[in-house]
């Protein structure tokens, strides 16, 4: 904002107060001169006043004439020196006004000044362009007439206590705006004292603290959730191991059980709620980011242009898709299954609130997040390029307090019995692992927008591989070392082995393990092992056994990989997350060892 050019006011105008301190002096002096003038005409006029006749010739008549011209004529130059200060007083007191006027117009903070009733004597322009209110709006009302109800108290005590004498201090409430939304204030009185040091008038400073505010939620909900996501990540990995236990002896009563066998329906219904559990429990890994992701680097515009129809048939006839994708290929390193999970969580989301049907709009973009974007977020964010998702619906929209709380796990606005509370939290889960970022936007009856942002990658698109089923394992017997500290999941993954003519070694702790294979005198094809184990854990083991039998394969298994997915990075290791079926686990440990068949074939 630009100020009117002025010239710097002089000490005098700097300081009104100097302008009150000379009026008494030009007054006094003015009254002294009169006092004088008058004497001296009295001196002149007595003599005639008390005689009878008039002795012209003691007079001195030439004398007396000068004199009083001399007395008229000092009268008229103290007449003109006192316009002369006069004026140069006004002058002063204008730029002084000026001064004030400047600063009160121009202030960010809301300047105001109430009598002790707190009746509102002052109120800065700044009103009006924080609150909306006019400076005649506010000269009607009473200084508490717009703060909030429950905050009301807490202004009157904190007025009171500086009436009182007690020591100005800031408290924070809510004034209501014109448009009838709730504005956050920082406020501070000081008390303003008349001759006798009695109070009188307060002014009060407000600033407006909104935004800070805002900035202070979104931190404290990012806060929350990093909190909700470690417990949750923990529940996740001792249920994963649960229910491994659970569907390795279903399936393996399936394999005995005929068709037809009476409890064969039943045997079926536990597997397949172990695999839904399962897949719970994962939705719960991705929220509080310790998944297993693979990345590779996927144009984003492909995979919306591919999920288009799909997402058509999911939502319905009534729901009408629209894309507008970004002219260059938008390059980012994730995992393509999340990222289809993204799109289909957002989705459901938006065809649930759109009852009577809307439109669902996918964008892709590329920008950059420079300085100013970062300042909007409470958060830390990494600045540069980035590729923008924007999921936008044309639904029911959110409340504040239900934006607050969308990416909580298990909340949800659904009907009991309809949806996890799930969907969002896995999103953002996943947004967060992938080091990108999520906004929401929205309000009640104007839809929602959801804008994900994704590190931008320079990398050529991945060609997809196409996986050879027909391939088989080599005919020869294998040995696999099993390490496990959970005993039910070691004892139904031993078995699963055994009955595939694997040969199994198992261990309760990578410290067992390595004692099990130094005492074995034969081969040791694979080690499959827990990630998290006491004493020596997986990665540790993995190590120490590639050094002493150098040619072995590795499989890691695990359901809490909040610490260890960076293991894996870069390493020709496979894994197997937990909880897992026997197929899994036989297809994870046959790609393992026909890796080894197809580097032995390349050395010969």
């Amino acid at each position: 904002m630009k100020l009117k050019k002025t010239p710097p006011p002089s000490p005098a105008s700097a300081t009104p107060g100097t302008a009150g301190l000379q009026q008494p002096l030009l007054w006094a002096f003015t009254i002294f001169l009169n006092l004088l003038l008058a004497f001296g005409i009295a001196l002149l006029i007595f003599p005639l006043w008390t005689r009878r006749t008039v002795d012209f010739v003691s007079l001195h008549p030439i004398l007396a004439i000068r004199g009083l011209v001399a007395f008229v004529l000092l009268f008229d130059i103290h007449t003109i020196y006192q316009q002369l200060q006069i004026r140069r007083i006004r002058r002063e007191l204008g730029q002084g006004k000026e001064l004030f006027r400047l600063i009160g117009e121009n202030a960010v903070d809301m300047i105001a000044v109430v009598d002790a009733k707190g009746q509102r004597l002052y109120n800065s322009p700044a009103y009006e362009r924080v609150l909306g209110y006019s400076a005649e709006e506010l000269k009607t009302t009473s200084s508490f007439q717009q703060i909030h109800p429950d905050d009301l108290e807490t202004v009157r005590e904190a007025a009171k206590h500086v009436q009182n004498g007690g020591a100005p201090r800031s408290i924070e409430y809510r004034m209501r705006h014109k448009d009838g939304t709730w504005r956050f204030l920082e406020s501070t009185a000081s008390p303003v004292r008349n001759e006798k040091g009695e109070i009188e008038k307060l002014v009060i400073v407000n600033r407006d603290i909104s935004e800070r505010k805002q900035l202070e939620e979104k931190f404290r909900q990012a806060q929350k959730m990093e909190a909700v996501g470690r417990l949750t990540g923990g529940i996740a990995h001792d249920f994963n191991n649960l229910l491994g236990v659970m569907i390795g002896y279903a399936e393996s009563m399936q394999r005995r059980l005929d068709k037809t066998h009476a409890l064969r329906e039943s045997v079926d219904e536990i597997v397949n709620a172990g695999k839904r559990a399962g897949s719970l429990t994962q939705q719960l890994l991705a929220f509080s980011r310790q998944q297993v992701l693979h990345p590779t680097v996927l144009d984003l515009n492909l995979i919306v242009s591919d999920m288009e129809k799909l997402l058509g048939r999911v939502l319905g006839d009534d729901i009408k898709v629209m894309t507008g994708l970004h002219a260059d290929p938008a390059r980012l390193k994730a995992d393509r299954s999340q990222l289809e999970q993204i799109l289909m969580n957002l989705a459901v989301n938006a065809r649930d609130a759109m009852p009577k049907g809307g439109r669902l709009i996918l964008r892709t973009a590329n920008v950059l997040m420079d300085e100013a974007f970062a300042r909007q977020h409470p958060y830390p964010v990494q600045q540069g390029s980035y590729v923008l998702l924007t999921v936008a619906d044309t639904g029911t929209g959110m409340d504040a307090e239900t934006k607050a709380r969308a990416f909580q796990p298990f909340f949800t606005t659904k009907e009991k019995g309809k949806g996890t509370g799930l969907g969002l939290s896995t999103v953002y889960g996943v947004v967060k692992q992938s080091a990108g970022y999520i906004d929401v936007f929205s309000n009640p009856g104007e839809g929602t927008t959801f804008k994900i942002y994704l590190p931008l990658t320079d990398e050529a698109v991945a060609v997809e591989k196409v996986h050879d089923e027909s391939a088989a394992v080599p005919k020869k017997e294998y040995t696999i070392l099993l390490a496990e500290d959970e005993p039910s999941l070691r004892a139904v993954t031993r078995s699963s082995l055994q009955e595939c003519g694997y040969t199994v070694l198992e261990a309760k702790d990578g410290g067992e393990a390595l004692r099990v294979s130094r005492q074995y005198e034969g081969t040791i094809d694979l080690l499959l092992t827990d990630i998290v184990m006491p004493e020596i854990g997986g990665h540790a083991l993995a190590q120490d056994l590639s050094r002493e039998r150098p040619g072995i394969r590795i499989v890691y298994m695990s359901g809490y990989t909040a610490s260890y997915t960076g293991l894996l990075l870069g390493m020709r290791k496979f894994f197997l997350m937990k909880p897992f079926t026997r197929d899994a686990l036989l297809e994870k440990i046959g790609e393992a060892l026909a890796e080894e068949a197809e580097v032995l074939r390349g050395l010969r």
